[in-house]
């Protein structure tokens, strides 16, 4: 189990990115690299315990399961005691990713550890659009933060003009085996720290790590209909791999600015529309702004009340995936009341109420009255 926390023997936080393990662990590895302290016994220890830190920290899932304490990390069922005389029986198979990988019992052959090809990390950005743009759709340009193979050493590590050697204590396995009694352990090589090879002068552009952390220019269209925190997926456009690994992703979240008038829920538009007591009453064919522009006719039915909403089928977002259907335009009526009437106005409403004689409020008193005779 682990007698060490592994964040601070990178010297890092708990909540450290995956960048910040890597720098300070490229730190920590040429501080305390056996070659460069020859006259310190201590190093050599030191050097392991941060390559081993390194090897579970930069391990999304090892990671994850460290975090989560000893009972996740070892599996829970890695061990088990019973059977007669309290006898424990181990199965070694769980403890390979983290200590090495164990050879044959009786000193067999054991597989290679050195790193393998890794997928480059996603990057993630945002781009601010305006409203008409995330309508229609827009092809624009926005600046990516990502890693990618030195150019000076192109990768190697190595300074312009020097090469990584096969490292001399391990013949380039990247592995060496420690006799345990009756069986072999295998760990990483504390010499080349599991590469297999060895870079005696160290690229001064990159200090020796192979890849530098640029900003991009990249090319991104924005499908037509795209909403706010919408993610567009470009492949390939992320950091780069390493060991010969493929480039991860780039992905670029939306920030759509509000409109004055629409309201967007999902893939339909809002809007409310004022409309005249008389249109109300009598009914009438209005005209209602359209998101992308323009207008559209609405036939209000006679006695429309306040409130009322009519769907425009079709009008609302384009449809962003293959095979969907856009959204509608929601208009929503708002009678307006007016504020100051005419004479004429006055008489034209008075000789109307006269002849309607209606009380509208009468359902709602007799309900009222109803329920208060039932208490």
């Amino acid at each position: 189990m682990e007698t060490k926390d592994l964040y601070k023997v990178l010297a890092v936080s708990k909540g450290a990115s995956q960048d910040e393990i890597r720098r300070s662990y490229r730190k920590l590895a040429r501080k305390y690299h056996p070659d460069a302290n020859r006259e310190d016994p201590k190093a050599e220890e030191r050097f392991k315990e941060v390559q081993h830190a390194y090897e579970i920290l930069s391990n999304p899932e090892k990671r994850r399961e460290y975090d989560e304490g000893p009972r996740a990390f070892f599996g829970g069922t890695g061990a088990s005691t019973g059977g007669t005389g309290g006898r424990t029986n181990v199965n070694f198979s769980d403890f390979s990713d983290l200590f090495g990988n164990f050879g044959d019992i009786f000193g067999g052959a054991t597989r290679s550890s050195r790193p393998q090809a890794t997928r480059g990390e996603d990057v993630t950005v945002s781009v601010n659009l305006k409203f008409n743009d995330a309508l229609e759709g827009v092809t624009t340009r926005i600046t990516a933060p990502i890693e990618e193979a030195c150019e000076e050493c192109r990768g190697t590590r190595a300074a312009p003009g020097t090469a990584p050697r096969v490292c001399p204590e391990c013949s380039g396995r990247g592995i060496r085996s420690r006799d345990q009694g009756f069986f072999a352990l295998s760990e990483p090589c504390g010499r080349c720290g599991g590469e297999g090879s060895v870079v005696e002068k160290p690229c001064p552009s990159c200090e020796g790590a192979g890849r530098l952390r640029r900003s991009k220019q990249v090319t991104v269209r924005i499908p037509a209909g795209a909403k706010d925190g919408m993610k567009v997926r470009v492949p390939g456009r992320g950091s780069a791999g390493s060991k010969g690994g493929p480039a991860g992703d780039l992905y670029v979240v939306t920030r759509v600015a509000e409109h004055p008038l629409f309201e967007r829920r999902v893939d339909d538009f809002w809007i409310e529309v004022p409309v005249s007591f008389v249109e109300a009453a009598l009914g009438a064919q209005i005209e209602v702004p359209k998101p992308g522009g323009g207008t559209v006719k609405l036939r209000l039915p006679p006695g429309t009340q306040d409130g009322k909403r009519f769907k425009v089928r079709g009008a609302g977002a384009p449809q962003v995936r293959k095979g969907g259907e856009p959204g509608d335009l929601i208009v929503q009526v708002g009678v307006v009341v007016p504020e100051k009437l005419s004479r004429r106005e006055k008489e034209i409403l008075e000789a109307l109420a006269e002849e309607r004689d209606e009380n509208v409020r009468e359902g709602l008193l007799r309900t009222a009255s109803r329920e208060a005779e039932q208490r």
